[in-house]
């Protein structure tokens, strides 16, 4: 694969924006439909995506409002965010980076507040607490999620989670999932929340993978597997790439993905 510049920083996150910004699927469009018909995102407005990674959210959906703001703990990914809205000609983003804990932070009041893939990272009745004073009358909070591969369903996706099981040790896969506080579910934090009134909508498709992508996603996840990985990470590769293409030698993988999306409005 190719590498990546040097990284820096100790957080959840660092060291995989690069990978992040190449290798982390989008969204389908369906998704977006969806979003601007339900929100009416008529090109006014403002849109805050927490957690916004390298834009996967707020880059596609900043053509629907007037401004929008990207919010990351990490500056790798914000400058990884900012390259890909520069190379796609989106001008009305601005990144800041913080956390969700530092909410408000005088950001101003928003049409829309998107959380893709990073809500259970946060202290999520505190966030939706601060989000009260920020959301507009008419505006509402998203949630997406979606399977990928950390939740392996086809045989090629398993032969992959077993590598790393191999490679690591059980306390390394363990680590992540123990950060995410998933003891009541979105929908009962939501149902306690300003924004009790709850849509959910499920969007069911087929994602396409090759050896590539899959390593470079595996990069990027708060799992640091390259770092863990160390000298080994050749060996690994090697072995993932020998572990798919046994299974498919065609070297074209298909994954079913099934995206959750919570809708919360004020009752």
């Amino acid at each position: 694969m190719t590498e990546p510049p040097g990284s820096s920083g100790d957080g959840l996150f660092a060291g995989t924006a690069w990978h992040y910004a190449r290798y982390r699927p989008g969204y389908p469009e369906a998704f977006f439909d969806d979003l601007v018909s339900r929100f009416r995102l008529d090109g006014t407005g403002r849109l805050l995506d927490l957690g916004c990674g390298t834009g996967q959210l707020t880059i596609p959906l900043a053509r629907y409002v007037a401004e929008a703001v990207g919010v990351d703990p990490e500056p790798e990914m914000l400058a990884e965010a900012a390259r890909q809205a520069r190379d796609d000609d989106v001008a009305n983003v601005v990144w800041a980076q913080g956390s969700s804990a530092e909410l408000p932070g005088g950001l101003g009041r928003f049409t829309l507040v998107t959380m893709g893939r990073s809500f259970h990272w946060m202290d999520r009745d505190r966030v939706l607490t601060a989000l009260d004073d920020m959301v507009e009358a008419d505006g509402g909070v998203v949630m997406a999620n979606d399977s990928c591969l950390v939740r392996p369903v086809t045989t090629w996706q398993r032969a992959v989670d077993a590598l790393q099981g191999r490679f690591l040790p059980p306390t390394a896969l363990d680590a992540g999932a123990a950060m995410a506080d998933l003891r009541d579910s979105h929908e009962a934090v939501l149902a306690r929340s300003p924004f009790p009134r709850v849509h959910r909508v499920v969007h069911e498709f087929t994602r396409s993978w090759t050896v590539d992508r899959t390593i470079g996603y595996l990069y990027s996840t708060s799992l640091p597997l390259r770092r863990l990985l160390g000298n080994r990470r050749a060996a690994f590769e090697r072995e993932v790439a020998a572990a798919m293409l046994e299974i498919e030698p065609s070297g074209r993988f298909t994954e079913p993905v099934t995206l959750e999306v919570l809708t919360a409005t004020r009752g």
